[in-house]
């Protein structure tokens, strides 16, 4: 009792409640919902604060980075109680579709938006958040039934041969060449490909169309193509889905998925010659190729990299906000989350997922123009 009567006579007169935050979290590749109690910190002299969640910025996009905003989203509750994060992980065609027609604060695309898309949207801005790789996956068993799970190894244009149709079974000659140590079997490829509007599948086939004539020429490039054969998935996920549920099957997925879900990371022939496995380090590689300006869209392709140590399938995932926002405490919010991202604790999230945080370079351009965003006409306050 005389414990309880002191720890009453020292607590704080105005002690703070506890407040839950509701989130959604990327556990073993799969989004989960969990409740944080969160209990601020007491501050007389301090402003009453909002209660939690109660701005909502909501917002569309592509599936490639939604492992990290996730987690970005859920970490930055801890940072601002006052604002929920609402993404809808629809792919990048329908994060430009809606931050186009402005039914979200914010979009998100991996594909670099055409001189037409912006001018169908007067004033909006790309802003790139990380860069990640592209992992080349494979469901296979052997003539013994068994999985193969070896590396394996695709020469430089075969990846454009099988996504074309040309090259048909695991046994072809140019696959069994580069991998002697490997028994393929004679068995049909079954191709896998994004059947939504996919950044994802902007950044494979621009990485297609720059190593094959034949694809630039016949299929193109952008977030949908006509593909020439095989099965479609939506989003990353639905692709690792579909390889996982067919044998001889192969798709093209963002990194992160490939982890979580424990596919052998294969390799693939650079245009120096080497053959590069995905990761980190040798996207971060294909960045320092191209350099660091990123020219008035902040925006660049980094496929096909020269270096010898530079994966050839990596590209920069975007936010895309307006520059004249209407809505002043969204507005600020957004921009406050955005420089959060670029700091230590957002990288930290980014490494920890197999993504690559921006150049020094490249932040100070993200940040500058961050700082250029208005509300109504007038300046943020800062």
């Amino acid at each position: 009792m005389l414990l309880a009567i002191l720890a009453s006579a020292c607590a704080p007169a105005a002690a703070s409640t506890p407040e839950k935050i509701v989130q959604t979290v990327v556990v073993a590749g799969t989004p989960q919902v969990k409740e944080v109690v969160v209990t601020p910190t007491s501050d007389p002299n301090a402003p009453t604060p909002a209660p939690v969640g109660a701005i909502t910025i909501n917002g569309a996009g592509a599936t490639f980075p939604y492992p990290l905003y996730s987690r970005w989203f859920y970490d930055y509750a801890f940072v601002d109680t006052a604002v929920k994060f609402n993404y809808q992980s629809i792919g990048s065609g329908g994060g430009i579709q809606q931050i186009t027609a402005k039914t979200v604060d914010f979009g998100a695309s991996d594909a670099i938006l055409s001189d037409e898309q912006l001018a169908a949207a007067p004033n909006l801005q790309m802003f790139p958040s990380v860069a990640g790789a592209e992992a080349l996956i494979v469901n296979l068993k052997g003539d013994d039934g068994n999985p193969i799970t070896a590396t394996l190894k695709f020469p430089y244009t075969s990846v454009a041969d099988i996504f074309l149709g040309k090259i048909t079974k695991w046994n072809d000659p140019v696959l069994t060449a580069a991998n002697p140590d490997v028994k393929l079997p004679n068995k049909d490829i079954i191709v896998v490909h994004r059947s939504d509007g996919s950044g994802t599948t902007f950044i494979f086939t621009d990485y297609l169309s720059k190593v094959s004539s034949e694809w630039k020429d016949t299929v193109g490039n952008g977030p949908s193509v006509k593909w020439p054969v095989g099965l479609g998935g939506k989003g990353n996920e639905g692709v690792a889905g579909t390889v996982g549920q067919n044998d001889g099957a192969i798709g093209y997925v963002e990194l992160a998925y490939a982890v979580q879900n424990k596919y052998t990371l294969n390799q693939l022939q650079n245009k120096a010659g080497n053959y590069v496995t995905p990761s980190p380090e040798s996207t971060q590689a294909a960045m320092s190729d191209f350099g660091t300006e990123m020219g008035d869209k902040l925006a660049i392709s980094i496929v096909d990299a020269p270096g010898k140590d530079s994966f050839p399938i990596a590209g920069y995932t975007y936010l895309l906000l307006y520059m004249n926002q209407t809505d002043c405490v969204k507005a600020q919010k957004l921009v406050d989350f955005v420089k959060w991202a670029h700091s230590d604790a957002g990288d930290k999230d980014a490494q920890a997922l197999q993504y690559v945080p921006l150049p020094k370079a490249v932040t100070d351009q993200v940040l500058a123009k961050l700082d250029q965003i208005t509300c109504n006409g007038q300046p943020l306050s800062r």
